[in-house]
C-alpha cells in the first residue's frame, strides 16, 4: 500500500496534509478506498460549518458498503473538492490526489497527535 510519508493519519483512515496557509487538506487513505471498493457517492461537510474532533462530517458509499468520513482535527471547513461529487470515483483512481475538504484547524499542534506513515500502516495492516 501507498502511504505517503509528507501525510498524516487517522485510526479512521484519513489523511491529512498540512497546507503553507495554515490549512489542512484531508482525503481518505489508499486502503480506504481499495477496502471500499467502488465509490459511486460522496456527501461532502458544510462549508463554514465547524467540526469537533472525531466526530462525522461527511459520507462516502461505494458499491459494497456506506461508511462515514471523521474529522482528523477540529476545525471549520474551508472548502470542498465539489468535483468529487460529481465524479466520486476519482478516490480510487488516486485517494491522495482526490483531497475531500479543506479546514482551518483550531489548533495546529493536534495534528501532530496524528499517526505517521509508519504508524499508519501498522493501523491498516499492510506492513
Amino acid at each position: 500500500m501507498n502511504h505517503p510519508d509528507n501525510l498524516k493519519y487517522t485510526a479512521s483512515h484519513e489523511w491529512v496534509r498540512a497546507e503553507a496557509d495554515g490549512s489542512f487538506v484531508i482525503g481518505i487513505t489508499d486502503h480506504a478506498q481499495e477496502a471500499l471498493g467502488d465509490v459511486v457517492f460522496l456527501e461532502l461537510p458544510e462549508v463554514g460549518r465547524k467540526y469537533s474532533q472525531g466526530e462525522a462530517c461527511a459520507v462516502i458509499e461505494s458499491v459494497k458498503a456506506a461508511s462515514d468520513i471523521y474529522m482528523p482535527v477540529a476545525g471549520e471547513v474551508l472548502a470542498v473538492n465539489s468535483a468529487l461529487t460529481d465524479t466520486p470515483q476519482d478516490v480510487n483512481g488516486d485517494a491522495y490526489a482526490a483531497w475531500m475538504f479543506r479546514i482551518k484547524p483550531d489548533n495546529a499542534a493536534d495534528a501532530a497527535k496524528l499517526l505517521d506513515a509508519a504508524g499508519y500502516e501498522g493501523v491498516a495492516g499492510d506492513h
